[in-house]
């Protein structure tokens, strides 16, 4: 299954209509996870498919001088992808995910997950390809499992692979969209409580990292009351209530050697993480939620070329602490066909070199049909915004719709 979607429809067709469904979608309509449909070839072979769509608007506050009391207006076409998954053996499947990297410039439909998969055991599982590098709980919700809308914008800064849009060898890229080509073994033990993945990748592609050095990573998580169900060793942001009481803890690293700077000034880098879910069903049916996340990013290496002095091949990453904490409250009566979910987050983002950003946001989720189908509103107010600027404000609305 793929971080995109998670759960499927189940459905039998003749082998003539599976074959006509997948040729049109090799044509014009890709999938992502076990998702919208599953065509059952015999007993165990199977495709799935389905697709993800998050639409946006942004209003935001602009600058000081001339301006300073103009708005800016976007529309934004923040996700579209297309799921493919499917099972040529009990134990072997495989995963095709795509998205519109560069919506917000015209839009190219590019390779977002491509995984050979070997499931064999609850305890042991190996993939292989380009997935998602193991890391804190927002890398692994991905943008249509988290609790917030706007969990990546003015967020707690990037791993490596989530730098980019797009894969790149000359020494700027180290894959794309918290993606990399790598393997990742991953399993659970102690009755699935103890979770864990452990990776291995490219990491930057050329540049500094010249010895095409290997970025490791690794994440491991506890879940002390319900058992967190996910497809691989992703995450959710929260369950909405239909996944019980939940408190996972959960820490991750990543290190690469000659990872960041120029060919002729490298540093290693080496990223450590720690998150928190907490869930409560509360009386009544209400669901109360909150999401803790700590980062702490260092640089190593003598030669490192902090300045850039060559651009041109130079990779550079955040240096310094950030946290992201968010609680939400989930409203159990229906108003229509949903429910609202009110709240709150903080951003603190510390540099080592630089002053400390924040922001602050406040927001209503309406919630028709869990991550398949919501709409978000915020008010977010901070200098995160301006990436240490003066601080500005931004209203927001998003759309999210999954099959």
């Amino acid at each position: 299954m793929s971080q995109a979607k998670k759960t499927a429809g189940l459905g039998s067709y003749s082998r003539k209509v599976l074959l006509a469904s997948v040729t049109a979608m090799v044509a014009g309509y890709s999938a992502q996870s076990v998702a919208g449909a599953t065509f059952k070839i015999d007993d165990t072979k199977w495709v799935s498919v389905g697709a993800g769509l998050r639409s946006s608007f942004t209003a935001t506050e602009s600058g000081a001088g001339a301006t300073a009391d103009k708005w800016s207006n976007n529309f934004n076409l923040d996700n579209i992808r297309l799921y493919l998954n499917g099972q040529i053996h009990k134990y072997l499947k495989v995963e095709f995910n795509t998205d519109c990297q560069t919506c917000s410039s015209g839009g190219e439909v590019r390779v977002l997950d491509a995984i050979g998969k070997f499931e064999v055991t609850p305890y042991a599982n190996l993939w292989v390809g380009r997935m998602l590098v193991p890391a804190e709980r927002r890398e692994m919700n991905g943008p249509f499992y988290s609790a917030v809308y706007p969990i990546f914008g003015a967020g707690t800064p990037f791993e490596p692979s989530d730098q980019n849009l797009t894969v790149q060898s000359n020494g700027t890229s180290a894959g794309s969209y918290g993606r990399d080509d790598g393997a990742t073994f991953w399993g659970a033990a102690l009755d699935g409580r103890f979770q864990y993945a452990v990776g291995f990748f490219r990491g930057l592609r050329g540049g500094a990292n010249v010895d095409s050095n290997i970025l490791y990573g690794q994440r491991f998580a506890y879940n002390f009351w319900e058992v967190e169900k996910n497809p691989g060793y992703y995450t959710s942001g929260t369950y909405y209530g239909k996944g019980g009481d939940i408190l996972t803890v959960g820490v991750a690293n990543q290190y690469q050697e000659d990872a960041v700077g120029t060919t002729a000034g490298p540093g290693s880098f080496r990223g450590t993480t720690a998150d928190i879910l907490l869930e409560k069903v509360l009386p009544g049916g209400a669901v109360a939620t909150f999401n803790g996340e700590y980062k702490n990013y260092g640089i190593s290496g003598g030669k490192y070329d902090a300045g850039c002095s060559s651009p041109t091949n130079c990779f550079t990453l955040f240096e310094g602490n950030a946290y992201d904490v968010s609680g939400m409250y989930l409203i159990p009566q229906k108003v229509g066909i949903g429910q609202f979910q009110p709240y709150l987050r903080y951003v603190n983002v510390a540099p080592i070199s630089t002053s400390t950003q924040e922001l602050y946001e406040g927001g209503l989720n309406y919630i028709i049909d869990g991550h398949n189908a919501k709409i978000f509103s915020a008010y977010q107010y901070g200098d995160r915004l301006t990436n240490g600027g003066l601080s500005s404000s931004q209203i927001m609305v998003g759309f999210q719709w999954q099959i």
